[in-house]
């Protein structure tokens, strides 16, 4: 018996049998584990199997009910945390206190393109595009020199079938051509920030914000291309990066949601009660954003118009992510423009810019006490390994995925997917033509699967604790007797342990 997959995970598993051993082999599952959440099928693989084996039977154990199924709004931990020692709380703000709805890249979007038009003289004929709202994913790699955007696995691989040129897509064949092969070089590659620099081609975008980036990259390289009109890539790439940094940092798209606040922020009285909560049990809160000094209309909407009351230190227009990482820049007082050197850190007080080494000498907030709540992958959550801060990713991307991995076909095809593995694992040691040829198919049939859009979820999770949509402040305000502990999953896996996220 070859069990495929863990039998103590309590999902849909494999066994292989030979044939002869099926009429005197006694299995009887465990009436506990199996009685309700399991009914008996039996299939047989159609294939003739030219060794010992007459033919391979499959016994499946497909679930009736899942009971195995994830809550969305669960928090999942890469590492063991108690809340009960956290004395600080820090926050982001776009994405992780202010939730923004769906109307938001379409703004800008629209705001970009017409910035291009108007600005660096772009064809009218633009105006045409609209945002097109599923198009893109956070972690795409953007060629800027072939114009291509794509996937990129961890290992530098592109993954076929997603590099497209403009709105279409690109052939397999043309992809390994151009780039000889799959692979990209660890020198092509993006800076761990996921900027395009120092003669790097391929540009990351994992800012929630570069949504609408990738997209109207796209629908520009796709009028170019429609037109026939000759363009140098890396010069589109240029005014479009300029073009949306114009939206956020000339402040026109906290302008417009300024003025229309309902329509493009939403979440507000989960977060006002928690931070009250956190407020009156004497812990400490800080505000570090990129956003201008306009976000005081937006958190006095989400939290009231005291909010300033309830934070300890307050910093805008931070420039992240080298904030954390340069030691040039002084914080300023924003209220009275007073551009000397803050020598105090004032509650109820708005500063500006400034360093995360200035904070640290002035607050005096370091390790495992602090925990920083952000959005973006890199430049909120590198502060684990250099100042030992415990960090919090929001990523409400998880939701749409997690409800996927719910679903009855996702878990029929990952079952089915183990169970190729398995039999690829146990025939490939057979090496006769007919053997080889029926591995070969498998392989061709697992590899199709992988392609599926049901498996293209995201894989990488560098935060301490992760949050699919809402932080701990908005899973509902009994989460703060502040006692709570994020423990991750231990799942034996041979000589070593594992983490699973839980």
């Amino acid at each position: 018996v070859q069990l495929m997959t863990d039998f103590a995970e309590k999902v849909t598993f494999s066994t292989l049998f030979s044939l002869s051993d099926i009429t005197t082999l006694n299995f009887t599952p465990n009436p506990p584990f199996l009685k309700d959440l399991y009914h008996f099928e039996s299939t047989r693989i159609s294939r003739k199997i030219p060794n010992k084996h007459d033919f391979v039977t499959l016994l499946r154990f497909d679930p009736c009910i899942s009971t195995n199924s994830v809550n969305p709004d669960t928090i999942f931990a890469n590492n063991e945390m108690s809340l009960q020692d956290i004395e600080i709380y820090g926050f982001d703000y776009d994405y992780t206190l202010a939730f923004y709805s769906s109307h938001l890249h379409t703004l800008i979007f629209n705001i970009a393109r017409d910035i291009l038009i108007t600005k660096h003289r772009y064809p009218e004929g633009l105006r045409k595009y609209e945002y097109i709202p599923n198009f893109a994913v956070r972690g795409l790699h953007y060629d800027v020199q072939k114009a291509l955007l794509m996937k990129i696995d961890a290992f530098h691989y592109i993954q076929l079938g997603t590099v497209y040129r403009g709105l279409h897509p690109v052939p397999d064949e043309e992809v390994i051509a151009m780039y000889e092969g799959c692979h990209v070089p660890l020198e092509n590659m993006s800076d761990f920030y996921g900027k395009s620099s120092h003669g790097h081609t391929m540009k990351q975008f994992m800012d929630i914000f570069s949504l609408p980036e990738m997209t109207l990259l796209s629908c520009v390289n796709d009028f170019f291309m429609k037109h026939n009109i000759d363009y140098e890539p890396v010069h589109l790439y240029k005014d479009v990066k300029e073009a949306i940094r114009d939206v956020h940092v000339k402040g026109i798209m906290y302008r417009a949601v300024e003025a229309d606040i309902d329509k493009y922020i939403c979440y507000g009285e989960q977060s006002q009660a928690v931070l009250n909560k956190l407020s009156e049990h004497g812990k400490k809160m800080f505000l570090i954003t990129n956003s201008p000094l306009t976000l005081n209309r937006g958190m006095s909407y989400i939290v009231g118009k005291d909010w300033r009351d309830l934070f300890d230190v307050v910093i805008v227009q931070a420039d992240k992510p080298s904030f954390f990482n340069d030691r040039r820049k002084y914080v300023c007082q924003c209220v009275a423009l007073l551009w000397d050197r803050i020598h105090r850190l004032e509650k109820g007080q708005i500063y500006k810019q400034g360093n995360l080494y200035e904070f640290l000498r002035l607050t005096s907030w370091r390790g495992s006490k602090v925990l920083y709540f952000g959005d973006h992958i890199y430049s909120d959550l590198d502060l684990t390994l250099k100042h030992g801060w415990r960090t919090g990713a929001i990523i409400p991307e998880l939701r749409k995925e997690i409800k996927i991995m719910n679903t009855e076909e996702y878990m029929h095809m990952m079952t089915w997917l183990q169970a190729l593995t398995g039999l690829i694992e146990h025939m490939q040691v057979h090496r006769d033509p007919a053997s080889s040829s029926v591995v070969q198919e498998w392989i061709r049939e697992r590899e199709a699967m992988m392609t599926k859009d049901i498996f293209n979820l995201r894989r990488h999770l560098h935060a301490q604790q992760s949050f699919p949509r809402r932080t701990p402040l908005q899973q509902g305000v009994s989460l703060f007797g502040l006692r709570q502990s994020c423990c991750p999953e231990r799942l034996a896996t041979g000589p070593q342990n594992q983490s699973r996220i839980k």
